[in-house]
């Protein structure tokens, strides 16, 4: 898998809803209050237009980047009662009505992990690409369980582990946004903050696009597990080509978005 490394969230997650609309019930630890006085004003060029657009941040809008920023810095930590607490909130909504023996167990390497003690490869991306993992369970339970028993399309003899390439999801979205860049340095970060003041989730629904996506090329390439990082970077090229379409304003706007069900 990649060697790319980076932190991950601060969120405990307590449920989600089935419908991708709703905002899931999530309990924030430390959310930042917004300080600023003045509004953040990030311009960009949707591409084949003319038409310079302007974003002006809300008091609210800036709140929502300092959570999702908040989120990205937390490692996944075993010892915290709510972390514990999502990691098998997760065994269960992949696995409904099968019992999780512990939460160090051989019974995880069935999800994917390289171990029985998942923890070690949330170290990738944090506790984020956890609630990332959670929320696709939750809100698009179909393709989820469809990515997880690889149930579409002629699959290799040596596929992707699920799980890990879910953590890798996640650290590939974090570069792609670049969300701890002072300004931004591209259209997509601009398309995105505009994406995250309509819907506070835009990341978490952006994930599982980025996951449906990735698998989508892995059988178009006819990929085996060695070449991961490659369909990880074409996932990523075909996510930024879609955000610069002048049509799209929305992660549902996204053409990929219709791969979820």
């Amino acid at each position: 898998m990649s060697d790319e490394r980076i932190s991950g969230a601060c969120v405990a997650v307590r449920s989600f809803t089935h419908s991708h609309s709703s905002i899931p019930d999530y309990a924030a630890c430390g959310t930042p209050a917004w300080r600023g006085k003045n509004l953040t004003c990030v311009c960009f060029k949707r591409k084949g237009s003319q038409t310079r657009i302007c974003l002006n941040l809300t008091p609210l809008q800036e709140e929502r980047l300092k959570r999702l920023r908040h989120r990205t810095k937390v490692q996944f930590d075993a010892s915290r009662l709510e972390h514990q607490e999502a990691l098998r909130a997760l065994w269960s909504a992949t696995y409904p009505g099968k019992e999780l023996q512990s939460l160090k167990s051989d019974q995880w390497k069935e999800m994917g992990w390289q171990g029985n003690d998942p923890s070690t490869d949330f170290r990738g991306a944090g506790f984020i690409s956890l609630e990332n993992l959670l929320f696709f369970a939750k809100t698009f339970s179909l393709s989820f369980q469809s990515l997880l028993r690889k149930q579409t399309g002629k699959r290799a003899m040596w596929e992707y582990p699920f799980a890990v390439a879910g953590v890798n999801v996640t650290f590939m979205i974090l570069q792609m946004l670049d969300l701890d860049a002072t300004k931004p340095r591209t259209s997509i970060r601009a398309v995105f903050l505009q994406m995250l003041s309509e819907n506070e989730w835009a990341f978490d629904l952006l994930y599982c696009v980025a996951f449906m996506v990735m698998d989508k090329l892995w059988l178009e390439k006819h990929a085996t597990y060695m070449e991961f990082n490659v369909i990880l970077r074409s996932t990523r090229s075909q996510l930024e080509r879609e955000f610069v379409m002048h049509d799209v304003l929305l992660i549902e706007d996204m053409p990929s978005y219709n791969l979820l069900r």
